[in-house]
């Protein structure tokens, strides 16, 4: 049973903070619709590199952006909304270390922010959705009626991200993954548009040493908080 009241969850935070996992827990508990703003940004980065835009020329850029259309189409196979990439199913690719390199880069241009976020918003217009980002709480959604930011100690998520992408590459080292990182840290946080930073009403999440279970119970207590209208025993 759900509360009729259904607001915006707006999780922001670093990378490998597990914030796609605890969004994607938290839409499937609360019936919400779930939006992966870091995968729509992959899938902008990924056709940039297949079809070797100039990531410093504006023209350019939004030239691209024209021909690009991004939408979440629902995966039965694996019971996820997986991005789609001018109708291509893109959620193979969009992890690649090719990527995850630029994507932080391409992240920070203000032609490609702005055409994101602008998607971003229509898709938060009925409310009832939880994203996750860098800028959801900041930019996307200042007046989300929960905002996270997320963190966890430095290690803890090189060795998080490690294990995910060395299953897909089994090559790749930690040292690889630190570096990627860092500067994946340095440029989220030092863009000129939308840098990543926690926003005042957010409330801060160090999940370093919580299992997903206790890091969703939680975040429902701070969802029940936020819907007065949620039934007892609602997400129970």
């Amino acid at each position: 049973m759900m509360s009729a009241h259904k607001i915006i969850i707006a999780i922001d935070g670093f990378s490998s903070c597990g914030k796609s996992t605890l969004a994607k827990e938290l839409s499937t508990k609360l019936g919400y619709n779930y939006i992966d703003s870091g995968a729509m940004y992959r899938a902008i980065t990924l056709y940039f590199l297949r079809n070797q835009v100039n990531f410093s020329d504006p023209m350019k850029v939004l030239d691209a952006i024209a021909n690009i259309h991004l939408s979440f189409v629902f995966n039965e196979q694996y019971l996820r909304s997986d991005i789609h990439l001018n109708d291509e199913d893109v959620e193979p690719y969009i992890r690649d270390m090719i990527v995850s390199e630029k994507v932080s880069e391409v992240a920070a241009i203000r032609e490609v922010r702005s055409f994101a976020v602008a998607q971003q918003k229509r898709m938060g217009r009925k409310k009832g959705i939880v994203m996750d980002g860098r800028d959801i709480g900041t930019a996307v959604f200042p007046d989300a009626e929960l905002k996270i930011f997320m963190t966890a100690d430095p290690e803890v998520r090189v060795m998080r991200r490690f294990k995910e992408m060395y299953a897909a590459n089994p090559h790749i080292t930690i040292d690889e993954v630190r570096h990627n990182l860092e500067l994946r840290d340095y440029i989220d946080s030092n863009r000129e548009e939308s840098p990543l930073r926690h926003a005042d009403d957010a409330i801060l999440l160090d999940n370093s040493g919580l299992t997903r279970d206790e890091q969703l119970e939680i975040v429902l207590e701070w969802v029940k908080e936020r819907t007065p209208q949620t039934p007892k025993g609602a997400y129970s």
